[in-house]
């Protein structure tokens, strides 16, 4: 049974590997579950401690959000960022408590996630570089607004970037996320960028690649 004293509600899979395993840390996107991704867990490496969390605010009539998002507001959308900064800030929290609480290796830990979970992703890896080695970041961008500001300070050589989109993304624009691979180039920080001719989600394709990527990096 997951801790529940941690920070974050949670599921986990455990890992073939009794210590020291490879972490994953699912983070599900804008008005879903901790459910939603977990369905990857039996398609990953049976070595993968695999952990899928649920987003702290609630919404109604159901799902729960990483911070809130105003559809109403010019350019289409709105973001709360002071809910997305504390939700950056306790994603990077938890990883600390569940490197203590399971029989991971503290220095194999892998965000994977979606929507708003990959924004989260982004902002943790790119402020809190130590707490992270891999990152897969599926219909994505990354918000600077949401992102610690002395980013050129950071030791970034470590980190391995697997980025998505699809072509057809109606939610979140295919322009945003074309942002990404020159960012992430300006760091030095090794990445990998596709696109599948899908619209928000993630393709057949797209996670058999992910899936090989993943499984090249742990």
């Amino acid at each position: 049974m997951p801790d529940t004293t941690l920070s974050l509600e949670h599921i986990i899979r455990k890992s073939n590997i009794t210590e020291n395993a490879p972490l994953l840390i699912l983070l599900h996107g804008y008005g879903s579950d901790e459910n939603d991704l977990f369905s990857f867990a039996n398609e990953l490496p049976e070595e993968l401690f695999i952990i899928s969390v649920k987003a702290p605010y609630p919404m109604e009539p159901y799902g729960n959000a990483w911070y809130a998002i105003n559809f109403d507001a010019d350019k289409g959308k709105w973001s709360d960022n002071e809910q997305a900064i504390a939700s950056r800030d306790l994603i990077a929290k938890f990883i600390d408590e569940v490197a203590s609480a399971y029989p991971v290796d503290r220095k194999n830990i892998s965000l994977l996630g979606f929507s708003q979970g990959s924004i989260l992703s982004y902002a943790v890896a790119l402020s809190y570089p130590e707490k992270v080695k891999n990152i897969i970041a599926l219909s994505g961008y990354i918000n600077q607004d949401i992102l610690l500001n002395d980013l050129h300070n950071k030791d970034y050589s470590h980190l391995n970037f697997y980025c998505s989109h699809g072509s057809a993304d109606q939610v979140i624009p295919v322009a945003w996320a074309r942002q990404n691979s020159p960012f992430l180039s300006n760091l030095n920080i090794n990445h990998t960028y596709s696109e599948f001719p899908v619209g928000h989600g993630v393709a057949p394709q797209n996670f058999y690649e992910l899936r090989t990527w993943l499984a090249n990096f742990i």
